[in-house]
């Protein structure tokens, strides 16, 4: 592992410190997601004429073509200079089209992915199911091969900006009789297919990104299957490696920050002084420093292999419950005042909120340590 950067890498960072600085824009995202949506399409297509948008992509879908070290580099400056999250736009650059670029045929990549970095085309999710959340050999949604068609019938839950997309990455069942991870099939699922019916998930922190997706003899061309079918489990698990792997950059970097921050308010206020106080600081500073580390790491295999593996889990797990501690002392720091802590682009009050979801979407934290145990550590399988 290299975790050092040469000149080229130094002088890259420059330049995106450079331009964030000169053209984040002032305004806030509106959070509600239907209200940010024209927010979202507007920045992302800001990005991508400026050449700032899929910084590793290949060049002939519209991408820069350069390095995952300089995507990564890239991803931090971006949450330093506190740019707007993409919102809309998340599933189909962070997972999407890298699961596209990796497992899709020509035409599929050379049709989605300038759309998708365009944001042109806005992606959904559709994997976990009422019945399988984080489960997803235990999905039921169904595709029943017709001619040169799919003939879908189901349900999936927790589809972020599903009311809003265009389209969507969807796991599904193509094998009759077929159990758990064999006979699955990953499709692109076109959102406005007669058949579909979305019903909108209100979150705590008062948001209804969430949605339930009901699938009533949906027709979804053969062509649109990724990777071939029955393969969808392996096409699913580099989408979810993508996800859990570089998917939170940017909430790594805002950890790095709320700890600072966190730092400097109890040096001013004097509660530094108390050493139990002080402890859980550095505990903080300290993880915050290994979780960049063992992203690096992670990164670094992947530039070595050419294939995100399960060490993403790692990543994923300690990135969601690091958030969830740093937040608690911060409650505990400041009581109510956290109402007025700034933290990122979105409101304190929603940001607390929605951490609580942090162990379970993208995976539970149960998943996630099964994965660990299972694929790394070589334990049995849980039961």
């Amino acid at each position: 592992m290299d975790i050092s950067f040469s000149a080229q890498e130094t002088r890259f960072r420059e330049e995106c410190r450079d331009w964030l600085h000169a053209n984040v824009p002032c305004e806030k995202r509106p959070l509600d997601p239907t209200e940010a949506l024209p927010f979202d399409k507007a920045w992302q297509r800001t990005l991508y004429d400026a050449g700032w948008a899929g910084i590793s992509w290949p060049k002939e879908y519209g991408g820069r073509g350069l390095s995952l070290i300089q995507q990564i580099i890239w991803l931090e400056e971006y949450a330093r200079a506190g740019a707007p999250w993409i919102g809309a736009n998340f599933v189909g650059i962070n997972h999407g089209g890298p699961t596209l670029i990796m497992n899709a045929s020509e035409a599929q990549k050379s049709f989605h992915l300038p759309r998708i970095l365009r944001a042109e085309e806005i992606w959904c999710q559709g994997f976990s199911e009422p019945g399988a959340g984080s489960d997803l050999a235990g999905i039921k949604t169904r595709g029943r091969v017709e001619g040169d068609e799919l003939v879908i019938n189901g349900s999936k839950i927790w589809t972020s900006f599903a009311h809003v997309a265009d389209w969507q990455e969807l796991v599904l069942r193509t094998e009759e009789g077929s159990l758990r991870h064999k006979g699955l099939s990953w499709v692109i699922c076109d959102m406005h297919a007669p058949g579909i019916t979305i019903r909108p998930i209100r979150l705590m922190s008062g948001e209804a990104e969430l949605a339930q997706v009901f699938y009533d003899d949906v027709r979804i061309p053969l062509a649109n299957v990724v990777g071939g079918l029955g393969e969808g489990w392996r096409v699913a698990m580099s989408t979810l490696s993508f996800e859990r792997g570089t998917g939170f950059i940017a909430d790594q970097v805002k950890h790095a920050i709320t700890v600072a921050r966190l730092i400097d308010d109890a040096s001013a206020s004097g509660a530094i002084k108390n050493d139990q106080i002080a402890g859980e600081l550095a505990q903080l500073r300290a993880e915050v420093a290994a979780l960049r580390a063992m992203t690096y790491r992670n990164i670094s295999e992947v530039v070595r292999t050419g294939q995100p593996g399960p060490e993403a889990s790692v990543i994923r797990l300690f990135t969601s419950e690091l958030g969830q501690r740093i937040d608690r002392l911060a409650v505990r720091l400041k009581g109510q005042d956290i109402l007025d802590f700034s933290y990122g682009d979105r409101d304190d009050t929603q940001e607390y909120l929605r951490h609580y979801a942090a162990t379970i979407a993208g995976g539970s934290a149960q998943i996630q340590r099964d994965i660990i145990g299972e694929r790394m550590l070589g334990l049995p399988k849980s039961r």
